[in-house]
């Protein structure tokens, strides 16, 4: 008999879905999943802001570029992606970090990053 473990939430409850559309995942199944391979950790599911798509610009990462090749569309302001859990904690130290859907986020992401401060910075309600 097989057994399937559901992937949990930083809240403690079944991982949803961060975004179908752009398609996004370390898998690109739409979800924060991850796996051994996953050396990026894509935990945190945020939504892009211009300030944060510019921030992560200057750090060499530029989410707004569509990489055909990656199936990657290129983001924009609005869009929600499965982020490195890095690059958030980086964002969110220098003022840029941008809002997190918390029902979307991996339950790993408490490993770096506490509840509290992912809370803080969550999605607007009806966002």
């Amino acid at each position: 008999m097989t057994t399937h473990t559901i992937a949990k939430n930083v809240l403690g409850t079944e991982l949803r879905a961060c975004c179908m559309n752009p398609m996004t995942g370390y898998y690109r199944n739409g979800r924060c999943d991850t796996g051994l391979g996953d050396h990026g950790m894509h935990f945190v599911c945020a939504e892009m802001t211009e300030e944060f798509l510019e921030f992560s610009r200057e750090c060499g990462n530029d989410l707004s570029l569509p990489v055909p090749e990656n199936h990657f569309p290129g983001l924009v302001p609005g869009n929600r992606w499965c982020l490195c859990v890095e690059r958030w904690k980086e964002a969110f130290e220098a003022g840029f970090a941008p809002p997190v859907v918390l029902e979307a986020t991996h339950i790993s992401t408490i490993e770096f990053v506490s509840v509290d401060v992912l809370k803080a910075h969550q999605v607007a309600p009806g966002g």
